[in-house]
């Protein structure tokens, strides 16, 4: 590969940046790794810490540059050098949070740098005002009634520098930002694809447009730079439109180049593994991570989530007491205890976890959604809303809100306004069989019966999780008195469930042998009958009805009633379950092609 003109230190007078163009060039890691540590001492003079902290943890997990090839800091330019005292204590203030007092000592700067960090200075104490207004009240705020009063005035002075192309790749960055949070969505995303141009390796911007991206197709359209950076970006946008397989392709790719050392791809791949469900996958990484980054805080109210599901307790008791030995404070932290609590059900403690993460971060996604589920869990309907709303505006892709603000209006018997929320979710998560569940039962509730069998039978296709979709298809069927398709979903579950081994709710289980029992009877197959008659007698509430129906079996064989040769059953039972253990023949097709999807 040739030397990249990255190693060339330039002047940073020019509008566009020439020493952090990144060539798309995985080959050469010695470049990358002086690039990256480049950018990181640009983000960190710009107080873009995390920016800054993600280029570091990137550069950290290749190997090390020797002497020789170490980059020396970019030139000062005459700008700089009549703007360094105002600077060095503007940046003072800045990192002690005293963002008016460093903007009031940065106004009338030239210096590309000292104009960022005054405009950046002005844009935070706007966001710490508006939080300080919103955190002592978390409860029902309407959409819009706290503002960022500096972002109007911001979006003026950018929007000129803007036209006259005065802007650097940090400038754009931050005029990106502004327009997002005034919701101008499309300006927003165009400012940002230019930021990525002029700044490739600056993660925030690529971070902030990953924001702005719906859906696969919006990402197509996007004349992005043919970059290294947007490997990453790839990746990232593929988790969060849950397109895992892409992104687990991605951050593979990464860790063959020469990235398998950094804990910001493995915490990555976890993220990616919980979104599917692969739990124990997401949990060997996850302790994996523990082991290489023992102090990490980052992703672990990821793993806190997935030890909640396993109902862990010690695990997740021990992971929330040693957070809070490094950093009781962090908002991951208050989510991990607040996960603590819910599992020992004491939702009221946790909800107040979950309050105290949002005092520390107002713009928290995680705690918002965990919230609203504890406010469900305490019959608190309205807060609930309230709290789901709110990660919704954090984050429309988030289909934990969508699907838990379909649950509330289900508890509410609101149905259409639940049919929409369920509906959101499902777009966002096609595969997840429980949103389709959710929405066949709210099809069911409006009397939409062939959407209602369309939903379920996806459900089962795309891999049922609570394996109730054929249950759920089973009982329509039986409403509607298609006993030949009940008979089929049922002994389809039956198959399932003694197939995979899994310890399942006997309830379902003894519906579907008492239907089975009574369908075969009535086709006169005293075998099969017999069979599932037998199997009704180990469930408490189905022991009494298999006993007479085994007694009506004896009673018509002894009579001399033969079986029936001219109504087959739809297909029979598994070996393991039929009376004399004999091998039987393979399941047919179900026959539901007019109602699959």
């Amino acid at each position: 590969m040739a030397a990249s003109p990255s190693v060339v230190p330039v002047a940073l007078t020019t509008p566009v940046v020439p020493v952090l163009s990144g060539s798309s060039d995985f080959s050469n890691l010695r470049e990358i790794k002086k690039q990256l540590l480049l950018i990181a001492g640009l983000t960190r003079e710009r107080g873009l810490l995390h920016s800054s902290k993600w280029s570091a943890e990137l550069a950290f997990s290749l190997p090390a540059l020797p002497l020789a090839e170490l980059q020396p800091p970019p030139p000062i330019t005459e700008e700089d050098a009549q703007d360094m005292d105002a600077y060095t204590l503007a940046k003072a203030y800045f990192d002690v949070k005293e963002y008016d007092r460093a903007a009031h000592f940065l106004h009338g700067c030239n210096s590309k740098k000292a104009y960022f960090l005054y405009m950046y200075s002005r844009y935070l104490s706007g966001e710490k005002k508006k939080d300080d207004e919103t955190v002592d009240s978390l409860g029902p705020l309407e959409k819009g009634q706290v503002k960022n009063e500096a972002l109007r005035e911001l979006r003026v002075e950018l929007s000129k520098k803007h036209q006259a192309r005065e802007l650097d790749g940090f400038g754009l960055y931050l005029y990106g930002v502004v327009l997002r949070k005034l919701d101008l969505v499309k300006e927003a995303i165009d400012v940002f694809v230019e930021a990525t141009h002029v700044l490739p390796l600056h993660w925030g911007a690529w971070l902030e447009l990953c924001n702005l991206i719906t859906d696969k197709e919006m990402l197509k359209f996007l004349s992005l730079p043919d970059t290294w950076m947007k490997e990453f970006f790839l990746a990232h946008i593929y988790t969060e439109l849950q397109l895992i397989e892409e992104a687990l392709q991605k951050y593979q790719n990464l860790i063959d180049v020469g990235f398998s050392k950094s804990s910001y791809i493995v915490s990555q791949i976890a993220v990616a593994y919980h979104n599917i469900r692969d739990i124990d996958k997401a949990l060997s990484i996850f302790n994996e991570l523990r082991k290489q980054d023992p102090y990490r805080i980052e992703n672990m109210d990821t793993f806190s989530n997935l030890l909640y599901v396993r109902s862990m307790k010690s695990e997740l008791s021990y992971l929330a007491h040693n957070l809070c030995e490094i950093d009781k404070y962090r908002v991951e932290t208050c989510c991990v205890i607040g996960n603590y609590y819910s599992l020992r059900s004491q939702h009221e403690k946790a909800a107040l976890y979950f309050q105290r993460a949002l005092k520390l971060n107002p713009r928290y996604l995680g705690a918002w959604t965990l919230m609203g589920h504890e406010y469900m869990e305490m019959k608190n309907t309205s807060a609930a809303i309230q709290a789901y709303r709110h990660a919704i505006e954090v984050n429309k892709r988030d289909y934990r809100a969508w699907y838990g603000l379909g649950q509330t209006y289900e508890i509410l018997k609101m149905p259409f306004y639940c049919l929409y929320y369920y509906r959101r979710a499902h777009q966002l998560r096609p595969n997840d069989s429980r949103m389709l569940v959710a929405l066949g039962e709210c099809y069911e509730k409006l009397n939409q019966l062939v959407e209602a069998k369309k939903c379920y039978w996806r459900a089962y296709a795309v891999g049922d999780v609570e394996k109730m979709a054929l249950v759920k298809l089973a009982k329509l069927h039986e409403q509607l008195t298609e006993s030949e398709q009940a008979a089929q979903c049922y002994i389809k579950y039956i198959q399932d469930i003694y197939s995979c081994g899994e310890i399942v709710e006997h309830l379902e289980e003894s519906t579907a042998f008492r239907y089975l029992a009574q369908y075969y009877f009535k086709c006169k197959l005293w075998d099969e009958a017999s069979t599932c008659a037998q199997k009704c007698c180990a469930f408490n509430d189905t022991r009494e009805e298999g006993k007479a129906l085994l007694r009506q079996i004896l009673q018509l064989r002894n009579q001399g009633e033969t079986p029936s040769t001219e109504m087959p059953a739809p297909f029979f039972l598994p070996a393991s379950l039929s009376a004399n253990n004999t091998p039987t023949r393979r399941v047919s097709p179900l026959n539901l092609s007019s109602v699959t999807p």
